[in-house]
Parts: structure tokens; sequence; C-alpha cells
């Protein structure tokens, strides 16, 4: 069972969404890939420490092009 606190944070991330306009969901939906990207990219700098750029870049194509759902 969810937090009550939990549940009221929820209720405000949402309202918020709703009072967005699709223009600012779409900036913010960029704005949430490039940071999930950077902290992917961050990540595996981390775990490859002796890896170059271009090294953890080909390891990020890599595992993202592991995700994609091919059923479509």
């Amino acid at each position: 069972m969810a937090e009550p606190r939990q549940d009221a944070s929820k209720a405000i991330y949402f309202d918020a969404l709703r009072r967005m306009t699709p223009e600012d969901k779409l900036l913010r939906t960029f704005d949430l890939h490039e940071f999930a990207t950077r902290c992917f990219l961050y990540g595996l700098s981390k775990r490859f420490p002796d890896a170059t750029d271009d090294e953890i870049r080909k390891i990020y194509l890599e595992r993202i092009d592991k995700c994609h759902n091919r059923n479509y």
C-alpha cells in the first residue's frame, strides 16, 4: 500500500502535468530523455573507467539497441 506522502506527491505531480500545455509536456519529455541519457552515460563511464568516450558511446548504443521493442 502506498504511503500517504507518496499519494500526495503523485497528486501534486499529476496536477502539474494537467496544467501543462502539450508543448510544455513535449519539452519536458525531451528534458527527461536528455537527463536519462546523461545518467546512463555517466554510469557506464563509472563502470568502465578505462574506456574512452568513443568506447562508452559504443557500449551505450549497443545497450540501447537491446532495449527496443521489436513487436511493432
